[in-house]
């Protein structure tokens, strides 16, 4: 039963997320809002859902490992293979600000992200967790990452035409998938938590590698369908801004928000999931600072990474 408990999660996670992310690009594209923030915020938030609502229930319910390990395995799912699958798929051409600006801004969310998991000896605990304070925090730097974001889109405007235009979508319909998408997935976000502990608790697996394998996978599934088919149709802005903008979500937004409600402790992460954290986001960096472009020998270099790293971690069961 907990096998059609978190299939059926899956499938309204994917649906309600969908929904909502065309919703909600409908909605910024009627105000001109150009792709790249489009990409950076509006869809990454959209399929950041689906890890805000997992994590949510994870912490909800005191399954502090799946809540933690599913923002450090869908970061680096989203990083290895979502842009390594989008390059296999066309070569990603990379923009001067993603490769100053928004990639190393997705850095220092991880950089901070970890630095706040082992601060034990400032919140005077004797277990690393991450605290209502540390959650303050994220939510701070997000409220920064926003206000940057913003900043850059109105210097854009002023200086060319915005290329988006307005869909064919009434507010109307437009407010049916935001309502409809949003309830969808927060149902299935806890039919798939249920789902994930109860097969991790049947095998003996730790929450820990559950979310940071199959809850972190199915949650990035909108990432991916939204990065490939981006790429394929030459919105290679779309495609990375959607990869990096999800990142900064995940760590700001969706562990801020989930830390500030009910502190986590880090539990069974190892020191070689965060490291792999700050390892994939310098790969990303390098190979797009490199020619302004993610070529498919590339992507095939990310998807070989993340495959050695699921490879240890199946290897410790």
């Amino acid at each position: 039963m907990e096998y059609v408990t978190l299939i059926v999660g899956i499938v309204f996670i994917l649906w309600g997320a969908d929904r909502f992310t065309d919703g909600a690009i409908a909605l910024a594209r009627r105000f001109q809002i150009n792709e790249l923030v489009i990409g950076l915020t509006i869809v990454a938030f959209g399929t950041s859902l689906p890890e805000f609502i997992t994590s949510f229930w994870g912490a909800f319910r005191g399954n502090s490992g799946v809540s933690v390990g599913n923002i450090i395995g869908s970061n680096l799912f989203n990083t290895l293979v979502i842009v390594g699958a989008s390059a296999l798929a066309t070569p990603i051409i990379i923009k001067a600000s993603s490769v100053k600006k928004e990639i190393p801004f997705a850095l220092l969310a991880s950089i901070a992200f970890i630095l706040l998991c082992f601060d034990k000896w400032l919140n005077q605990q004797p277990i690393d967790y991450i605290s209502r304070a540390d959650g303050l925090i994220l939510l701070l730097f997000f409220a920064i990452f926003l206000s940057y974001t913003f900043s850059a889109a109105k210097q854009q405007d002023a200086n060319e035409e915005s290329e988006v235009h307005t869909p064919p979508l009434t507010l109307t319909k437009v407010a049916f998938y935001l309502i409809i998408g949003l309830a969808v997935l927060i149902w299935g976000g806890d039919l798939f938590v249920s789902g994930a502990i109860q097969i991790a608790h049947n095998f003996g697996i730790s929450e820990a590698v559950i979310g940071l394998t199959i809850v972190a996978a199915g949650t990035s599934l909108p990432e991916l369908a939204t990065s490939v088919f981006a790429a394929k149709k030459g919105s290679s802005d779309l495609a990375i801004g959607n990869v990096v903008g999800s990142n900064i979500f995940n760590i700001f937004f969706v562990m801020g928000a989930c830390a500030a409600l009910f502190p986590l402790p880090v539990g069974d992460i190892s020191y070689l999931d965060f490291a792999m954290l700050i390892i994939s986001t310098l790969l990303l960096w390098w190979f797009a600072a490199t020619g302004r472009k993610i070529s498919r020998i590339e992507g095939i270099i990310l998807l070989a990474s993340y495959g050695c790293y699921l490879a240890y971690l199946l290897s410790t069961l």
